[in-house]
């Protein structure tokens, strides 16, 4: 039995040919059991042995793959059940553990993401992307049934909203139970297993969402496991003083302890080389960098730093192409600043320099408040001197939910179907997808949903049907920013000009490259007001053809938008906007146009 123990080295319950090897931590127990329905459920039969450091450890011969079982733990006059910290499987987040061994067959060899800077990510929740049936959640094998849809759009990377265990079959997976299982509700590992494999198979990255500011708070056998506690706080895998605190409850983990952060990388390790995910988007990292999440106080965590940077440098060391994602929201370059330069390591942050800039430009109710510095700030805004540390967006789960409504509903409240509110989200959308950085959009974004997200309700794809000439938009200008043999290279590029912004017209335009230069630059131009232009004039940097690629309201993506026409046009001779040409066209009201010269 000791050869098996020593080839099982690793937590939880480890299945091989001669039994399952059960190893838990424990460090305040005086005993340790595991019971479950190899020993009928014995509360005494077998017992873990103690091993350094607090973990215990026993080989049970008679166990096998699809067992359920607990660990009975003895503190002084304490007998605990727990499940396993560590399952990879539970029945429910209120049942049992499961001996589970992922026996699953990879059909996706060779698929790597693709490059940043042609991503366009997907922001999705399992349970409501596909619709609801009988009352029941949607699961893995629903959104597999829509990966053609999302291949009609263009998307290449999907980030999915946490699907570890939590209490109950409906939630937005920001409370979790049970790190290392799959939500059994969505289809268990097998299922996300299946849901990885379809969506690498049909060229889709997938980005799992995890939760390490906090856990639970609720149905988690983590708090209090082993019986010892302090200060009426949730023991050993939880701060027990006032850093225990969080929005979520005082379930913050304690980062200071070596366990709990080997336990929190083991986690983060296990999406990327288990299910194959590709990278990580990790919530709320302020509150794993500061109490009160930085809004006031400002008292760091200086461990939860050194946790970052270990996830960060771990993953970069075995999957060097893979993304890390921070929705931090502080706007501090030390987020995605490299490890080496003192920095947390993240491969990108979610964009508060953007998003609530643009959605106030775009929801502002009079042309004149509309300010185009805000504008040409967003479009420039970097962090870390790298145009793709950063994540831009105009909703994601948090911007259209808790009282926050979607963009075209924001605009024309009850009206979110009028001209003004279709044209001005497009805008947006134009904006997301042709300003430097990763473009993010939210399920649904793509056919103007106009409910706030809710974890109870399915999309409208009604909605779908009735704005397929928009979802056509979406698809184009996706497109645009994402496919490699693109006319519009420059949306790719690092190098973004301002060429001109007019605050009286409210017009903007800018270039992006992919070579300092500026030559074969793709050109953006934006009208924030309700004036059509004709002959309006922006300077360009080359002679010739400039082709158009996008506009954001041509009438055959929707009824509403305008019959003005939008041609290609020829540059001038002519010194403009300090750059060495003219280009003059038409320019209808509230309008993204897209040119190039290829």
């Amino acid at each position: 039995m000791e050869a098996v123990l020593e080839k099982s080295v690793g937590m939880g319950a480890i299945a091989a040919e001669e039994g399952v090897t059960f190893r838990v931590w424990a460090p305040h127990a005086d005993r340790v059991f595991v019971k479950g329905d190899f020993n009928d459920w014995s509360d005494n039969e077998d017992e873990l042995e103690h091993e350094e450091k607090g973990y215990w450890a026993t080989v049970v011969e008679k166990a096998k793959t699809g067992d359920e079982y607990k660990f009975v733990i003895h503190n002084g006059d304490q007998v605990l059940e727990k499940n396993d910290p560590y399952a990879r499987e539970v029945t429910n987040s209120a049942g049992n553990s499961i001996v589970h061994q992922l026996d699953f067959e990879w059909e996706d060899e060779g698929f790597m993401i693709p490059d940043w800077n042609t991503l366009v990510i997907y922001e999705m929740h399992i349970g409501t992307f596909s619709g609801f049936k009988d009352g029941q959640p949607g699961t893995f094998e629903d959104a597999i049934k829509k990966i053609p849809y999302l291949k009609s759009l263009g998307i290449n990377a999907v980030e999915v909203m946490p699907v570890a265990e939590f209490p109950g079959g409906i939630s937005w997976g920001y409370n979790p139970a049970y790190p290392f299982a799959i939500e059994s509700d969505y289809g268990g590992p097998q299922g996300f297993a299946y849901f990885v494999n379809e969506m690498h198979k049909n060229g889709i990255a997938v980005i799992m969402d995890v939760v390490y500011n906090h856990f639970g708070p609720t149905d988690i056998d983590l708090w209090r496991f082993d019986g010892w506690y302090e200060n009426d706080k949730g023991g050993i895998y939880f701060y027990n003083d006032n850093r225990a605190e969080t929005p979520w409850g005082a379930t913050r983990p304690d980062y200071g302890r070596p366990e709990v952060r080997q336990y929190i990388i083991d986690n983060a390790k296990m999406w990327l080389e288990q299910y194959h995910c590709d990278g990580l988007r990790m919530d709320a990292t302020s509150f794993i960098r500061y109490e009160d999440g930085g809004m006031e106080y400002m008292a760091e965590i200086n461990e939860g730093n050194i946790l970052m940077r270990d996830i960060n440098a771990e993953l970069q060391r075995l999957y060097p192409k893979n993304l890390s994602i921070a929705e931090d929201l502080k706007g501090h370059s030390i987020v995605t600043d490299p490890i080496d330069q003192g920095g947390l390591g993240y491969g990108t942050q979610w964009d508060m320099n953007f998003v609530h800039p643009i959605k106030k430009v775009l929801t502002e109710l009079d042309d004149v408040h509309r300010d185009m510095q805000t504008i040409v700030d967003a479009v420039l805004y970097q962090y870390s001197g790298n145009p793709f540390a950063r994540t831009i967006y105009t909703e994601s789960h948090d911007e259209v939910a808790n009282g926050k409504a979607r963009v075209p509903e924001e605009i024309e409240p009850g009206q979110a179907d009028s001209e003004f509110a279709k044209k001005r989200a497009l805008l947006g959308i134009v904006l997301t997808m042709t300003a430097p950085g990763i473009p993010l959009v939210f399920q649904g974004q793509e056919f103007v949903e106009d409910e706030y997200f809710q974890d109870t309700e399915a999309l409208d794809w009604n909605k779908f049907k009735q704005h397929k000439g928009i979802t056509r938009f979406f698809s184009d200008i996706v497109n645009l920013r994402s496919r490699h043999d693109t006319v519009t290279p420059g949306l790719q590029g690092r190098h973004t000009h301002i060429v001109h912004f007019n605050q009286e017209t409210k017009v903007v335009s800018y270039l992006r490259s992919m070579n300092e230069d500026f030559s074969d630059a793709t050109m953006i131009v934006l009208n924030f007001s309700n004036v059509d232009f004709e002959s309006y004039s922006v300077g360009v940097p080359e002679l010739g053809t400039w082709n158009l690629h996008c506009n954001s309201t041509w009438e055959g993506y929707d009824t509403d938008f305008s019959e003005m026409d939008v041609i290609a046009f020829n540059s001038e001779e002519q010194g403009y906007d300090n750059q060495p040409y003219k280009g003059t066209f038409n320019l209808p009201k509230y309008t993204g146009l897209i040119f190039s010269t290829r």
